[in-house]
């Protein structure tokens, strides 16, 4: 069989340095996987973009060939004309980008910016586009198709955004998908979703995939072929079997120990009344009027959160879950003062000295002080770090606002700082796209902790990262926790992450909290079927034991789907019942 596309010595630099890619050599049959893996830094995006010839400009690529074989035709996209190319890209070649918010134009809506893939290269009417790309944006789990063609980027959740990228790639049904980090963004339920649809897609059209991706569970469910990168080199490359059960390289198998999974037994702590609380949230709701898209029509009302309560002792870890557009982002702004909740709801704020604050009812100066104890490390590190100011002018800019130290001092900090998530001094003058999507969230992190916070709301803070960066992170946020007694309002959808890190889990479907325990309670004796769907749709790095899509169906499905006594409608809604003790269970008693 000839190869989908082959990649033959190809070696990539930029500008006079040394090169950041070097030798590699891969191969890839239609309708394969092939899993392309390591840290972030490794070369393996490079390597993907250098197929599209969408490097950089200071890029080049200094040797090897580039092969793709369509329609009996093989072609070497290295000396391709780039007018050629463009008939190449999403056409025959699409590309999946690891972050939506610098891929999608902030002017235009999604509908559109995914139906120009057709307009361009299969020559659709507009009205035969917007039915394909409807049908598209259904496929990848749009709740609301009709809203989300009428959306523009910014108006959607970091998911939604992911999943609009997935829709503009696989909409012309190209021969050959590059997907760099697909299902960064998106929830587990979501993300089994995605992988099952990339499959059926496959087999529908022969189409090779290409899977940039730092999740061994992903590569386990998904790939045929695996190649794994370590500094621009090919560390070990071969069937996804034998790899994934018996890597032969110490690289490889640094990987797998530093891949994080739901452990089998979680220790269970003595549970004890925490009186000494620094977050409460008192029946919180938050309605947003959006557009209907026509002048004679009224405002949509969509209720992001509805009569939330939690509870976050001092020097603790509260997690919530939950699919992407469930509240958990909202919940998080409200509970920062962001967002103001609707009329009944209220957030207290405790600080170590003096009397509980009404996070939405401060003067200016508890404000001030509010804001320099409670900082967010945000989910996106493209959008939250500004493009125009170097690293060190990022750090230092919380301390300048509120008056702290000499400017040796800021910059002492801002280098401890650095060192503490990983990164090197000599970073400080560079900017934020001169570096890697991990590296950029360790930037984030390092930002949140520059005023030394007693809370900090992490929403998503190791989506973006590698394995063994994670595991880097995730114990350093550990060590933080305990050494300085902060407190984390931790939101994620990676359960393996929130069964580690947190002492207290949440799970939100559509703005309810529907189940809530502690971890070693809520991973092995879950009652609700969405948080059963969560934890079937969790990856394993196992090959033997792929994602159960029925039992995520189920769950992640229309609630009367469910069993009687979880079920629920917009007019009865159950209560939140004790279980048991410390579990906590929507359902009707």
């Amino acid at each position: 069989m000839t190869p989908l596309l082959s990649v033959e010595n190809l070696s990539i630099g930029f500008g006079t340095f040394e090169p950041v890619v070097q030798n590699v050599s891969f191969s890839l049959n239609p309708g394969e996987t092939l899993a392309l893996v390591g840290e972030s830094g490794s070369g393996k995006t490079v390597t993907c973009r250098a197929v599209l010839r969408i490097l950089p400009r200071n890029a080049q690529i200094r040797s090897g060939h580039i092969l793709l074989s369509c329609s009996g035709q093989t072609t070497d996209l290295t000396t391709l004309s780039e007018r050629r190319m463009r008939d190449v890209r999403g056409n025959q070649v699409a590309m999946i980008f690891q972050e939506p918010m610098r891929s999608l134009s902030p002017l235009h809506r999604i509908g559109n910016q995914v139906s120009e893939v057709l307009w361009l290269h299969r020559g659709a009417s507009e009205a035969q586009a917007r039915k394909t790309v409807m049908e598209t944006f259904e496929r990848v789990g749009f709740p609301d198709p009709d809203r989300a063609y009428r959306s523009y980027p910014f108006e959607l959740s970091g998911g939604m955004r992911q999943r609009a990228m997935i829709a503009m790639a696989m909409v012309a049904k190209p021969d050959l998908l590059i997907a760099d980090e697909p299902t960064t963004a998106l929830d587990v339920t979501t993300q089994a979703q995605v992988l099952g649809l990339i499959k059926d897609l496959q087999q529908e059209t022969g189409m090779g995939l290409i899977l940039v991706t730092h999740d061994l569970g992903v590569v386990a469910n998904m790939a045929e072929q695996v190649v794994v990168m370590h500094r621009g080199r090919v560390m070990e490359s071969g069937a996804a079997a034998p790899l994934l059960k018996s890597p032969a390289h110490p690289y490889t198998r640094q990987l797998f120990d530093a891949a994080p999974s739901i452990p089998a037994q979680i220790a269970c702590p003595p549970q004890t009344e925490d009186h000494d609380l620094i977050l409460e949230m008192d029946a919180v709701s938050k309605t947003y009027s959006l557009r209907s898209g026509s002048a004679w029509r009224p405002s949509i009302q969509v209720q992001a959160c509805r009569g939330i309560d939690l509870r976050l002792p001092r020097g603790k870890t509260l997690a919530i879950v939950g699919e992407s557009g469930s509240g958990k982002t909202t919940a998080a702004r409200i509970a920062l003062g962001a967002e103001p909740p609707d009329p009944g709801g209220a957030v207290w704020f405790r600080p170590v000295h003096g009397e509980p604050i009404a996070v939405h009812d401060m003067t200016r100066a508890q404000r001030t002080a509010f804001q320099r104890q409670a900082q967010m490390v945000f989910q996106d590190p493209y959008s939250s770090l500004s493009p125009r100011m170097r690293v060190i002018d990022a750090l230092t800019e919380p301390l300048e606002i509120h008056h702290i130290g000499t400017g040796a001092e800021r910059r002492d900090r801002a280098i401890e700082m650095l060192r503490q998530v990983g990164l090197n001094s000599d970073m400080l003058q560079r900017f934020p796209h001169a570096f890697s999507g991990g590296q950029r969230q360790r930037l984030s992190i390092a930002r949140a902790m520059m005023l030394d916070p007693s809370l900090i709301v992490c929403d998503e803070p190791t989506s973006a990262l590698d394995v063994s960066v994670q595991e880097q992170i995730l114990s350093l946020l550990e060590d933080i926790r305990d050494r300085m007694n902060l407190s984390y309002l931790f939101i994620s959808h990676d359960l393996a992450v929130v069964a580690r890190i947190a002492d207290e889990v949440a799970v939100m479907r559509q703005g309810l909290i529907v189940e809530q325990a502690p971890p070693e309670v809520l991973f092995h004796n879950p009652q609700h079927p969405y948080t059963k769907a969560l934890i079937a749709a969790q990856p394993l790095a196992d090959i033997d034991r792929p994602i159960n899509l029925k039992l995520v169906a189920l769950g992640a499905g229309s609630p009367e789907s469910w069993p009687e006594a979880f079920r629920f409608s917009p007019s009865v809604i159950p209560s939140l019942i004790d279980f048991e003790p410390g579990h906590k269970v929507r359902c009707h008693v």
